[in-house]
């Protein structure tokens, strides 16, 4: 393993005002999500015992499912990303040929 600097940024990133925002707000939403995961635990924990789907309690579908959402979100995350990155390069590629 070499010590060697850090390499150097490619180039500017010209959305990370809106990575930040929208990130933000995506990790509120699975927080809320989560927490309620976390509510069923302390107020009613029978109820994950209950039977939902195929066999799986609810603890078990609950589960898989915050997995599932946090995988869906961070493919949406990466698309909505690259889509304004593209176009704010875009943008700024064609004030700077002005």
């Amino acid at each position: 393993m070499l010590h060697e600097p850090a390499s150097e940024p490619l180039g500017k990133d010209f959305a990370i005002a809106y990575k930040t925002h929208l990130g933000i707000w995506m990790f509120v939403w699975y927080c809320v999500f989560y927490a309620g995961f976390v509510g069923i635990n302390l107020y009613s924990p029978v109820l994950m015992e209950k039977i939902i789907f195929s066999g799986l309690n609810l603890a078990t579908v609950y589960g898989f499912a915050l997995i599932l959402v946090a995988v869906i979100m961070a493919i949406i995350y990466n698309e909505l990303c690259t889509k304004q990155e593209k176009l704010l390069e875009a943008q700024a590629n064609e004030e700077e040929s002005k």
